[in-house]
């Protein structure tokens, strides 16, 4: 077997001292990243950044929706008006509360969530205008802006950003924003996000339903197609969790399978049956495996992850990680020898994939749409394969890994260059 090439810290293209090539004009020294909290597409943006050499010179800010009570149904509305609907609401609660009190009956208090009332969290907020100030007034002494956005609810900042300051910042946002794509300087995606347009798709969509159905043209110049999703796993950070977790993966016995155990989308539906058949599976393949550790999502339903502990917890080949920090995430990817990860997870998949180790998808078939696009693309590479439960997991197979979040970088040192500016060497 070829030995497996794990893809490096992506360098930086070598340039002419800053005096000689405009000054800080043209440098780009610092990022802001956009993110909604939620780490699927937050570490997209932060994998970037660090890939393109400004993960200490980066700062976070965060689109809040209002949380509790009502407001988990209207996510579906554009962030602003949802905001507004949660301050029309809070004012009828005061005045609700205040009648109540003079009134003498008794006081009621609102949710609370995280210790914490419900509603808008304490994060502090995206602006638009407060991020294109700070580009301006910054901008002869640090240079240009870097802005990486990810997510549905960061669109509208972003593209605000680049309409308010064009000649300060660079806009990537990472995946498809569903607008048009010249409100940004470069949009990062995954193939599959264009899955609508392809001849099988468009079979399974009604011709009155087309025309509402986003992506409607195919990807122009300034749009970066990825396998799967950006994150910052290579082979530097594989060999600091490597030696981070030593001492407590080192003694397993081999080979350790790590299997990942996400939750049902929309567009991936499972869960006890899908449960059963996996710890089914499990149990046919422990005789090859030395030790099996189990890590669920927080979106793992409380159905499956019984299941898979009552079926499993108790076998000394097995063990279960129970949610405690610290998350030994990165030391599974470091010291697993395979991998078995459920289908919805594109995220979960791509990091496991950029290892080159041998990588089995629990429930593939049950993904539709865009979903069942990427798995058919990754088997195409021979990246993954099904887990069946008759794999012999002492055997190894390879296949060079996945190298999205490098190439992505590569691809936005070049928007750059074509630009005339270019990151800090």
């Amino acid at each position: 077997m070829r030995p497996i090439r794990l893809p490096e810290p992506p360098g930086h293209p070598a340039g002419v001292p800053d005096i000689f090539s405009g000054g800080s004009y043209n440098v780009i020294r610092r990022a802001v990243i956009i993110g909604t909290g939620f780490p699927g597409s937050e570490n997209q943006s932060i994998g970037l950044v660090r890939a393109l050499g400004l993960s200490d010179k980066h700062v976070l800010y965060r689109v809040t929706r209002p949380r509790g009570g009502i407001n988990e149904w209207l996510h579906w509305l554009p962030v602003s008006l949802h905001k507004k609907i949660d301050y029309v609401m809070r004012q009828l609660g005061v005045y609700s509360r205040l009648l109540l009190t003079a009134r003498g009956e008794k006081l009621v208090r609102p949710p609370f969530e995280n210790g914490v009332s419900a509603g808008l969290s304490s994060v502090l907020e995206a602006d638009a205008k407060q991020i294109v100030t700070m580009a301006r007034e910054t901008y002869e002494k640090e240079g240009p802006l870097l802005v990486v956005a990810a997510g549905r609810d960061t669109i509208s900042i972003a593209s605000s950003i680049k309409h308010l300051a064009s000649e300060n910042v660079f806009v990537v946002q990472i995946q498809h924003p569903r607008v048009h794509l010249n409100r940004f300087d470069l949009v990062i995606t995954p193939r599959h996000d264009y899955y609508p347009l392809t001849p099988q798709a468009q079979e399974k969509i009604p011709q009155f339903v087309q025309r509402w159905i986003t992506p409607r043209e195919p990807p122009d110049g300034h749009v970066v197609l990825t396998t799967g999703a950006l994150h910052h796993i290579d082979s530097s950070a594989l060999r600091s969790a490597a030696s981070a977790w030593h001492d407590e993966f080192a003694p397993l016995p081999k080979p350790l399978v790590v299997v990942n155990i996400g939750g049902p989308s929309s567009r991936c539906r499972y869960g006890s049956d899908l449960a059963k058949q996996l710890t089914t599976c499990l149990l046919s393949v422990l005789a090859s495996c030395g030790s099996i550790k189990i890590s669920f999502s927080h979106r793992t339903p409380e159905k499956v992850s019984k299941i898979i502990i009552k079926e499993l917890g108790n076998n000394p080949k097995v063990h279960i990680w129970d949610g405690q920090e610290p998350d030994p995430h990165m030391g599974h990817l470091a010291w697993a020898d395979s991998f078995v990860i459920t289908a919805d997870s594109v995220s979960m998949i791509s990091e496991a994939c950029s290892t080159g180790k041998p990588v089995y998808v629990m429930g593939a078939e049950r993904c539709t749409w865009k979903f069942a696009d990427f798995h058919k693309s990754l088997r195409e590479k021979g990246v993954v394969r099904p887990f069946t439960g008759s794999e012999d997991m002492s055997e190894s197979w390879s296949y060079p890994p996945l190298n999205d979040t490098a190439e992505a970088a590569s691809r936005v040192h070049e928007a750059l260059a074509e630009r005339g500016w270019r990151l800090r060497p």
